[in-house]
């Protein structure tokens, strides 16, 4: 059995272990249709993803022409909506995550999400695809309260707590991620094939994975 150095691997959602550009575009497109606006592409809608779902319309909108106040609250609600009633349409996990987490889940290891989507979204989401069993705890980007979403390191600790302590590292795809682990004293590596925000050898990332092949390994360098 490989051995690996960590009681507990959290993982983020978007970008990291799924693939859910698909329908996270879908979404925001028929928001934006709503909204008369023109359509994005995949890659501007990936390029946004990370600060939850609030942040993500309000950039697709602003590269749209802007939303006033009122606007905006009617389609947010349009876009949660949507979302949710199309949450594992086209959404897959990464090649490799689920033998990745599987392999360390054998090894005694605890696996969890933390991540910026909705709680109910993610918790939603995994069960649709059927491998919500895999993790020991889904912490949401509401989880915490307002303004207890990554980077703060609320997220991180409380996912800690729920898996009993332990020696800990974190796997994310932005940004948020890398400074959520360093905020919560965790080691962090970043995926190379996520929704990047940034070039990935500028997050500051403890380690860098371009395929979960490489997970356990760079796990056993930290």
């Amino acid at each position: 059995m490989t051995r690996i150095p960590f009681d507990i691997v959290g993982f983020d959602l978007d970008g990291t272990i799924l693939d859910t550009s698909g329908d996270l575009t879908a979404a925001v497109n028929h928001t934006l249709q709503a909204a008369g606006r023109p359509p994005l592409d995949k890659a501007a809608v990936t390029s946004k993803v990370g600060g939850g779902a609030k942040n993500l319309l309000i950039q697709a909108l602003e590269d749209t022409g802007g939303c006033p106040p009122d606007e905006f609250r009617r389609l947010y609600k349009l876009l949660l909506g949507y979302y949710e009633a199309n949450i594992a349409v086209h959404t897959r996990p990464f090649d490799g995550a689920l033998d990745a987490i599987d392999l360390l889940r054998e090894a005694g290891v605890t696996t969890a999400i933390v991540t910026n989507k909705f709680e109910n979204l993610a918790e939603k989401v995994l069960g649709e695809l059927d491998i919500r069993d895999r993790f020991a705890c889904v912490i949401g980007g509401d989880t915490m309260g307002k303004g207890f979403a990554k980077p703060h390191r609320a997220p991180i600790d409380e996912m800690i707590r729920r898996c009993g302590g332990g020696r800990t590292a974190f796997v994310g795809d932005s940004i948020y991620d890398v400074e959520a682990a360093k905020n919560a004293g965790v080691p962090a590596i970043a995926v190379s094939f996520g929704f990047l925000l940034q070039p990935v050898d500028e997050m500051g990332a403890d380690a860098v994975i371009d395929h979960y092949r490489e997970l356990p390994g760079a796990l056993r360098t930290l």
